[in-house]
């Protein structure tokens, strides 16, 4: 004759058996890494110095970011934001010149070209400038940023 401890013993092992197998039915498509996927994705911080910059942490061109900051600088900087790349200034008015600007510079993408930099111009009334002051303006920023780059390379 059987118990009834050993049928409560056996009904309490069923149940835990049954949860278990419910449980492992689960859907986990993505169990996490292995304990060696661990190890290998592990930094030291030997790592962190030795980390390479060529300039494309963030998406802006580092040589225009630069260069637009120079060749801008008679203009007060309003807002700055390096994650999108755009750069606001305030008015103020160019050395030897009468009329006060404000420009708003857009650097869009990480190679140095003239497709990755976008300058908008406007005079104190907020109509926009000239398109030759404009491109001007845009070729300065470029060839500053070209030097930039250059004397970069020499160190």
């Amino acid at each position: 004759m059987i118990s009834s401890r050993a049928i409560r013993t056996v009904a309490r092992a069923a149940a835990v058996t049954g949860l278990l197998a419910v449980a492992a039915c689960g859907n986990n498509p993505d169990p996490g890494p292995t304990p060696q996927q661990q190890l290998e994705q592990r930094e030291t911080i030997w790592d962190l110095f030795n980390q390479r910059d060529d300039g494309t942490k963030v998406a802006v061109n580092r040589y225009l970011w630069n260069a637009s900051l120079e060749v801008l600088n008679f203009l007060p900087v309003e807002q700055i934001d390096p994650f999108t790349g755009v750069i606001t200034f305030g008015y103020g008015t160019p050395p030897g010149g009468g009329r006060a600007y404000r420009a708003t510079v857009y650097i869009s993408d990480p190679a140095l070209e003239a497709r990755s930099l976008n300058v908008s111009i406007q005079t104190r009334g907020g109509s926009p400038v000239a398109e030759g002051t404009q491109r001007a303006v845009e070729d300065a920023i470029l060839t500053r940023a070209r030097q930039l780059r250059v004397s970069d390379r020499r160190f």
